[in-house]
């Protein structure tokens, strides 16, 4: 039977979310990651469901959920609009009450309309994860990129990062600025003011700050770490980014020579090569942490699929 609303434990957004709970997330997804070499899969969650819902097109994530569930014990079931009722006129909510009288445990919701998890959230009894909702948030792959940096820094508090590109358009980009500054990170925002405005310099709730750059190349000295970002053509509004995106932030090899040796390049993924990152960045075996990303978030969804239902 699905968690009562007193044991439920929704994931829908970092913002907000305190800095001791973001670290013991992380230590947990350590632990499953620490495991996941030696031991056969765990069954915390046997006996439990747990439903995807997908309503917006994924790979990593839809695909790291599955993966996660399962070495977790848990029966999954996947659904897209597509494939649902959705086509047929059924609305968001009715096909989430469908679902979960099935006997689903957590309900994990991609959507391309802002606050729909936390709507579908509201009326149902199960625990909702956000696997990304609109320009809103990513609270799951801002999770996957802390626990990537801290393996790479050790510690958040002094650090800075360059978090590059379409910010406007990006729930990972609102993610990883209420992540990181509250852990104590100075967050750079850097791009076109188009894609990158100066509000943005307001949302930080944490001990770090947040500023905006629309020079990339001027910033480059500083950071300990840089985050590309995909330009999203699909949520643009009212024309096109300039031809000349690339050569002002795209992220050539001829710009990562002027980064530290040590320091990580980072993409959420899918990549747009040679527009905001070269092959020859993305592909770097000492520099690019990308597929270490895609890695990290197996066990980091493990862990919040565990909290969902109280049994981390």
């Amino acid at each position: 039977m699905p968690e009562t609303a007193d044991h439920r434990h929704h994931l829908l957004a970092l913002e907000g979310l305190a800095g001791d709970e973001l670290v013991s997330l992380l230590d947990q997804a350590r632990r499953f990651h620490t495991a996941a070499g030696s031991d056969p899969p765990t069954s915390l969650l046997a006996g439990r469901a747990v439903a995807n819902l997908f309503f917006e097109d994924s790979t990593r994530t839809r695909c790291s959920f599955t993966i996660a569930a399962k070495r977790l014990g848990a029966l999954t079931i996947d659904l897209t609009g597509a494939g649902s009722s959705l086509s047929k006129g059924e609305s968001l909510l009715d096909t989430a009450r469908t679902i979960e009288a099935m006997g689903i445990d957590v309900m994990v919701i991609r959507s391309r309309a802002c606050g729909t998890p936390a709507m579908i959230a509201d009326a149902v009894r199960c625990a909702v994860i956000n696997a990304g909702d609109g320009r809103h948030e990513h609270p799951t792959q801002g999770l996957l990129d802390l626990y990537t940096l801290r393996e790479c820094w050790g510690d958040f508090a002094g650090r800075t990062i360059a978090i590059v590109g379409d910010i406007a358009n990006s729930r990972v980009a609102r993610s990883n600025i209420h992540g990181l500054t509250t852990l104590g990170t100075e967050v750079l925002l850097v791009g076109p003011p188009a894609l990158v405005p100066r509000s943005l310099e307001r949302i930080a709730l944490g001990p770090g700050r947040v500023s905006v750059s629309h020079d990339l190349d001027a910033v480059l000295p500083r950071v300990d770490a840089i985050m590309m970002l995909r330009v999203q053509f699909e949520r643009l509004v009212g024309g096109a980014i300039a031809d000349d995106y690339r050569a002002l932030y795209g992220l050539t090899a001829q710009r990562a020579e002027r980064l530290r040796p040590d320091v990580p390049v980072l993409h959420p993924g899918p990549m747009n090569r040679g527009v905001e990152i070269d092959s020859e960045v993305a592909d770097d075996p000492q520099r690019s942490v990308i597929l270490r990303q895609v890695a990290n978030g197996v066990a980091l969804r493990m862990a919040v699929l565990a909290r969902s239902v109280g049994a981390s």
